[in-house]
């Protein structure tokens, strides 16, 4: 199945829109297929403010209408506590809020951006998904991560380079409570980071350091640029410490 077919058996459908590469190519394809598309963004703690910003640019851009939709993830029990099936108690809240969003506006299909590359499995998230009848379009048709990047950057769409950005609650190991604090730490040191110029790193922390992990090819400039991140990430975190096994540069 193409994604032309796809819309041509779903004409009407709600996005859950994150404002990343592949929910983007999809907002995009939607228009080009003539698909009555309306987005969802879904705003909480755990996602940082530049993903917001994205999801508006693009949906501008396009022309597509976006609702954004604020939920108090840390009132879900069982995603605060972190636990190893954390991402399923949030999926089940945040696509539960989604859908009856979406059916209060008529839509009656909801899509989302999981693509071929994406191991489905029996990862907690995708259970949650699978559990509420979300549909994968770019799974569906078997579009690979690489083919999402090639095809929007043919398409123009800003996001075709975007680095995957795990949500805020990744930063932070497994079994530690999350709170709102904890999460705008990391925010904000991830942004200081990103405003000296890195890109496709985590900073993460445990027992109240931070931790960074970059690609190995931003190694030697974290070395040569210590001191100006020792200050960037001092109104956050007094200790900051370099894992020495570089991060795998996102696909």
């Amino acid at each position: 199945m193409t994604l032309e077919q796809f819309f041509r058996q779903v004409p009407r459908a709600a996005l859950a829109f994150s404002g990343g590469t592949d929910s983007a190519f999809l907002m995009w394809a939607s228009r080009q297929y003539g698909c009555d598309l309306r987005a969802y963004y879904i705003k909480t703690a755990f996602q940082p403010a530049f993903e917001l910003e994205d999801a508006r640019r693009l949906a501008k851009e396009l022309d597509v209408p976006m609702t954004v939709i604020e939920l108090d993830v840390l009132a879900v029990e069982k995603a605060a506590e972190n636990g190893p099936r954390r991402c399923y108690y949030c999926k089940k809240a945040l696509f539960t809020q989604l859908r009856r969003a979406a059916a209060n506006d008529g839509y009656t299909v909801l899509l989302d951006g999981t693509n071929a590359s994406d191991d489905a499995g029996d990862r907690p998230g995708m259970v949650a998904l699978r559990e509420l009848e979300v549909r994968s379009p770019l799974r569906e048709c078997g579009i690979t991560k690489a083919e999402v990047r090639r095809l929007s950057k043919e398409a123009g769409i800003f996001t075709w380079n975007k680095p995957a950005y795990a949500c805020l609650a990744t930063r932070i190991p497994t079994g530690t409570a999350l709170t709102a604090e904890m999460l705008t730490r990391v925010e904000m040191a991830e942004a200081a980071m990103a405003g000296l110029g890195f890109t496709d790193f985590r900073v993460r922390t445990a027992d109240g350091a931070a931790r960074l992990q970059v690609t190995e090819e931003q190694l030697p400039r974290v070395l040569a640029r210590r001191e100006e991140i020792l200050r960037a990430l001092a109104p956050e975190f007094s200790a900051v410490t370099l894992d020495l096994a570089p991060r795998k540069a996102s696909v």
